[in-house]
């Protein structure tokens, strides 16, 4: 049992258990453009409403120009398809193609399955209870922050 005058190991513990998590996610999603970035716009693209491509660099934190980039990449691995906005001809929608849904629902199970993996050493019950507690923790540190950002900021490489 540490002494109380020891320094908390919650900085060492998020850090460790982030950096776990980032390797086995990067892993994972290495066969997509961009790799966990790429992983970040289709998750965000198949989960939600379709969002316009300004919309969607705005709130992964994504350079509009990168944003552009990717979009070329995902499109052109059959992923992703740019639509026109029936509201505004100028701005376009980002909609994921059937191939680019399956390939997040399996992505979302394995990166399940990986972070199952790094909590291991964690009976299932000890596992919501980790997760329940983190998220109420993080969100009451930064309750207005956007999620899809926060993870994009921890997993993407830099632009």
């Amino acid at each position: 049992m540490p002494s109380p005058d020891a320094p908390s190991p919650l900085g060492w513990s998020l850090a460790a258990l982030l950096r776990e998590w980032k390797q086995r996610v990067a892993a994972t999603c290495s066969e997509l453009p961009q790799g966990s970035r790429g992983y970040e716009v289709l998750s965000a693209v198949v989960h939600d409403e379709p969002p316009t491509q300004a919309a969607l660099a705005a709130r992964l934190g994504i350079d509009r120009t990168v944003m552009t980039y990717l979009l070329d990449e995902l499109d052109a691995a059959g992923l992703a398809r740019r639509q026109p906005d029936p509201s505004d001809r100028r701005a376009r929608r980002i909609v994921a193609t059937a191939r680019g849904r399956e390939v997040v629902t399996g992505l979302d199970a394995t990166v399940a399955r990986a972070e199952d993996e790094l909590l291991s050493t964690l009976d299932p019950d000890e596992r919501a209870t980790l997760r329940t507690l983190l998220e109420r923790a993080a969100s009451g540190a930064a309750p207005h922050d956007d999620r899809c950002a926060v993870v994009g900021g921890t997993i993407a490489p830099a632009p």
